[in-house]
């Protein structure tokens, strides 16, 4: 009977050490192999990808946002501007059609995570609409797209309706796709699409050397 106890002992003893510890993503110390530029007020946010409350996107790696300093002032002309990356391993295949599902399940989730704690009645809750199309190449781009989304607004519980521009970019030498959505409420000919813009200009397939 001893034997048997130590002998279940020792197999409970190496099933534990064999469990590796599950490590957290630090998006905030996160080194990325690339270069994406922000401006000092700017906030950055990181997150892994399958994202969370958008489980249905099916892809690995990171999401990288940049937001604008009014983001989340309903007072400013940035508001609900900003720009997120998506630095994805493999190059699936990005369509129209895709990326029209993919913001559809991303935003659907993102409001139905701030349905609760913002306490925001069921009767304002609607579907979200995406509307994506091809556009002209910009520079670089293997593929450049541009159309709406058209959601709750969960902060100011109204609709909006946000234009947007995405941009997929391969590497050479990298199995990585790199898919950069510039998001606004405002028209094209705004000020803040410059500010946009200018960071995927900043975009570098490397990082910057220390």
């Amino acid at each position: 009977m001893k034997k048997l106890v130590i002998t279940l002992f020792c197999l409970l003893s190496l099933a534990a050490f064999g469990q590796a510890p599950k490590v957290e993503f630090d998006g905030k110390n996160w080194e990325a192999p690339y270069t994406l530029d922000f401006p000092k007020d700017w906030d950055v946010e990181r997150f892994l990808i399958p994202i969370e409350f958008a489980p249905s996107i099916p892809y690995k790696g990171v999401e990288d946002i940049r937001f604008t300093p009014g983001w989340g002032s309903a007072k400013s002309e940035e508001y609900w501007s900003y720009a997120f990356l998506w630095y994805l391993e493999g190059k699936p295949a990005m369509t129209a059609k895709m990326i029209a599902n993919n913001l559809n399940a991303y935003y659907t989730g993102l409001i139905g995570r701030n349905i609760e704690s913002r306490k925001i009645p069921a009767e304002k809750v609607f579907p979200v609409k995406t509307s994506i199309s091809p556009a002209k190449i910009s520079p670089g781009d293997a593929k450049t797209f541009a159309g709406t989304i058209y959601m709750l607004d969960y902060m100011a519980q109204k609709p909006i309706t946000f234009n947007c521009i995405i941009h997929v970019k391969y590497c050479p030498g990298k199995n990585n796709s790199f898919i950069f959505t510039e998001i606004s409420p405002k028209s094209y000919a705004d000020p803040v699409w410059s500010d946009l813009n200018a960071r995927w200009a900043s975009f570098n397939c490397n990082a910057k050397k220390k």
